[in-house]
């Protein structure tokens, strides 16, 4: 339990700091600093080495290469999610996956319904289909003790299964031309690691090496390199065959933990997230692309995340969490909504590395969405902890009334009582 207060905390302060970095990127952009902004991030910086040379602007450094780190880390939390943490047990993931489906699956297709129309449009179909764990999960630590525990459960493993989409997405849809040399050699270095994993070998440095070679042969492939990140994570060993209580993913996972949530995640803002607002226009706020963003996330990704949660529990596949009802489940799902890194990082996928020229930037419709799935998550949240307050105060003054809550109360008499209210919980929230 102390393992996951210290995540959700750490989670919490990196989505303040998410916040300030992406307040300044704005605050940049949108003053007379803003020329040496864009000079700042498209300063050239390259790797060369023979005949071997990586030639990029400090964006796509920050971009594809830190973000690899990131989607390292993301790799590291879902082996150990899947083989002992939460994820290890069915019936603790299928309410999360259902919801994650719907919350990428609907959002995608309202962002379709207005822009099936353009071809170029259409690429960034994606975008609306993620969901920034760090950013949602800060504004749930805001309300402190008056969040039930186990929605900060549900609402991280629903966003590493959206992570897992996000993932496979990346893969699948946005990958370039590709390159058979690059391609093979990333294969051979698969196999390395593959043969490391099975000799019990636990040495972090030597996975890193080949895990460097890794990221530029899929890099030079035309997959992107951050998918570079998540494969080596895979292979890393849960534990040291000769030291058992040791876990080379966990140690790797708590040393990333602070470079990622407060370096490369700010970095990432600061350097995606400066967008021009003095020349805004309402057409850029009507376009297409906007408005498919924005309603994907604030109202696709509740009404997708409700609606299958809502069809696993009346199929009986799932039930809700104990100790929490429709509302709770509504306000994390308006959280989701805040797409910032993930989207950010797919729609920079979608528009700019494919060269489609639009006359908008998909920032906006991110941003803007993001803020208001923030605001009106956060109110939801409120109100359902203050009713729950409410309903707790009536239950312990009716116990009063009737005696069952007093010195001479017997153990026995407490677990009926807990029955009792569970019973009523369930019936409620199944209404």
């Amino acid at each position: 339990m102390t393992t996951i207060k210290k995540f959700l905390q750490l989670e919490a302060a990196a989505g303040l700091i998410l916040l300030f970095a992406t307040l300044l990127a704005l605050l940049v952009a949108n003053s007379a600093l803003s020329v040496y902004y864009e000079m700042l991030i498209q300063i050239p910086a390259g790797i060369h080495i023979g005949g071997l040379a990586i030639n990029k602007p400090i964006l796509l450094w920050v971009n594809d290469g830190l973000m690899a780190a990131f989607f390292f880390l993301v790799g590291l939390e879902l082996k150990r999610e899947l083989l002992e943490g939460h994820l290890s047990e069915p019936k603790n993931t299928l309410l999360p996956i259902f919801g994650a489906i719907g919350g990428m699956v609907i959002p995608a297709l309202i962002y379709l319904a207005l822009n099936y129309h353009d071809e170029v449009n259409r690429i960034g179909w994606a975008i609306p289909a993620a969901t920034d764990i760090a950013f949602a999960l800060g504004i749930l630590m805001l309300l402190g003790k008056q969040v039930p525990a186990a929605l900060k459960i549900f609402l991280v493993t629903l966003a590493i299964i959206d992570d897992i989409g996000a993932i496979v997405i990346i893969a699948v849809f946005y990958t370039q031309q590709i390159e058979t040399v690059p391609l093979f050699i990333s294969a051979i270095c698969l196999v390395i690691l593959t043969l490391l994993n099975k000799k019990g070998v636990s040495d972090i440095p030597a996975y890193i090496l080949i895990g460097g070679i890794l990221w530029v042969a899929v890099l030079k492939s035309g997959v992107h390199a951050t998918l570079a990140g998540v494969l080596l994570a895979f292979f890393i060993p849960m534990r040291d065959s000769k030291n058992p209580d040791h876990s080379p993913v966990k140690q790797l996972e708590s040393s990333l933990h602070s470079s990622v949530a407060f370096v490369i995640l700010p970095l990432f803002a600061f350097a995606n997230a400066g967008i021009d607002f003095r020349e805004l226009t309402s057409e850029a706020i009507t376009h297409p692309i906007t408005l498919g963003i924005a309603l994907g996330l604030v109202i696709g990704k509740p009404l997708g995340i409700m609606s299958m949660c809502f069809v696993a529990i009346k199929l009986g596949i799932a039930r809700l969490p104990t100790g929490i009802g429709w509302y709770h489940i509504f306000g994390v799902s308006v959280l989701c909504g805040i797409g910032f890194t993930m989207s950010l990082f797919i729609g920079s996928l979608a528009f700019e590395t494919t060269g489609s020229n639009i006359i908008v930037d998909e920032r906006l419709g991110i941003l803007l969405a993001s803020f208001i799935s923030a605001i009106l998550g956060f109110m939801i949240l409120k109100n359902a902890s203050a009713t729950q307050t409410l309903s707790d105060d009536g239950n312990d003054s009716r116990q009063k009334e009737s005696g069952l809550s007093g010195d001479n109360t017997n153990h026995s008499d407490d677990q009926s009582h807990f029955a009792a209210n569970s019973r009523k919980t369930n019936t409620s929230s199944e209404a």
